[in-house]
């Protein structure tokens, strides 16, 4: 029950954060909001205030903004002149691209703005580089010369090479080759070393195969006039692995490859919410704050029935001066909308498949 409630509340804060960021811009450009709601329907109860409805809904997952005007026919030609001034449709190209926009860069701004606070006190984050931790007294790491804060690049065995992306990585390779004579290359201080070493079959309790303690994670702080600049280069760093890896993946899959891309659907975040809540507050905050660049990203990516597919939508109206039918724009919508649920559905099996 209490990771159900973590994720319900984690999940509707960071929508209501993306919806918030629709409203405001729509409301500064002139965009009528005809409801801002709390929850998904069926309404609760709603509060007329000004042009807009402040609804709570039965449904405790996020929130939604309704703009007049988003859909041109839903419309139609019997408004007066003022009205249609006020609709999303009758906005220009650049408004309405804005409005769309606003909603992943608030997701954006908060993750940079949970990032920017946790590099005040300090927090470990995940890297891209596997680093030695530590080394045990007589191990075989110890008797070659390996040292703490060594970052492993690769393994090499009888000339070829292994690359190591992962601590899951060096671990199942250090399995591999127990008892056998494998090469670490190691980056030290901006220094490529090779180190000859032997896995041993059966370590002292405590200690793996070669006598290492490795992280994939890094301890980062900063003082705090510089804390905001570290939470937007580690928030962008963040996004170009994300759409790096993602792309790999599309890339290993139209060649028909494994794309070995971990992905988790709602079970499998939920999962998360629950088990960064009880690790404590720094723990749980930088897991909102990496689910919230998450949002961003794939938000913005140009599919349909996402920010993004519509904004493209936009720029290609802008570039070639010709409206989309409402009703075709509204079929590549729902077609998005079906394909973006079996996926969901699809990363829910196994998700659960994944509990047992």
């Amino acid at each position: 029950m209490f990771t159900v409630i973590v994720f319900i509340l984690i999940l509707s804060f960071l929508v209501i954060i993306h919806e918030f960021g629709h409203f405001w811009v729509a409301k500064r450009s002139g965009v009528k909001v005809e409801e801002f709601g709390l929850g998904l329907p069926p309404r609760i109860f709603g509060i007329k205030k000004g042009e807009t409805l402040y609804s709570l809904n039965a449904l405790p997952f996020g929130g939604f903004v309704r703009l007049f005007g988003e859909e041109e026919e839903i419309v139609g030609t019997s408004i007066s002149e003022a009205e249609k001034s006020h609709a999303f449709f009758s906005k220009s190209p650049l408004q309405r691209a804005l409005v769309i926009l606003a909603g992943p860069i608030m997701n954006f701004v908060l993750a940079v703005v949970i990032l920017s606070t946790l590099f005040i006190k300090g927090v470990y984050l995940p890297a891209t580089t596997i680093h030695v931790v530590e080394v045990a007294k007589q191990s075989p790491a110890a008797i070659v010369g390996l040292k703490s804060n060594d970052v492993i690049k690769e393994v090499r065995y009888k000339g070829k090479s292994y690359a190591v992306n992962s601590s899951n990585d060096v671990i199942s390779l250090s399995k591999k080759f127990v008892g056998k004579e494998i090469v670490l290359v190691v980056n030290r201080n901006s220094s490529i070393r090779t180190f000859t070493i032997t896995p041993r079959s059966n370590p002292p309790k405590g200690q793996g195969s070669m006598g290492i303690v490795i992280s994939q994670y890094e301890y980062k702080k900063a003082v705090w006039y510089r804390a905001p600049l570290e939470g937007l280069s580690t928030a962008l760093v963040m996004s170009k692995e994300f759409y790096g890896e993602l792309f790999g993946a599309f890339s290993k899959l139209a060649h028909f490859q494994n794309p070995h891309m971990a992905v988790a659907g709602p079970v499998g975040i939920a999962k998360i919410s629950g088990e960064a809540a009880r690790s404590g507050v720094q723990t749980l905050a930088l897991f909102v704050s990496l689910l919230s660049l998450n949002l961003a990203l794939i938000n913005i990516l140009p599919f349909p029935a996402l920010d993004g597919g519509q904004l493209f939508m936009i720029i290609l109206e802008a570039i070639t001066r010709r409206k989309i039918s409402p009703i075709l724009r509204a079929r590549i919508n729902t077609v998005g909308f079906a394909i973006l649920i079996g996926l969901i559905l699809l990363v829910t099996v196994r998700d659960i498949q994944g509990l047992f």
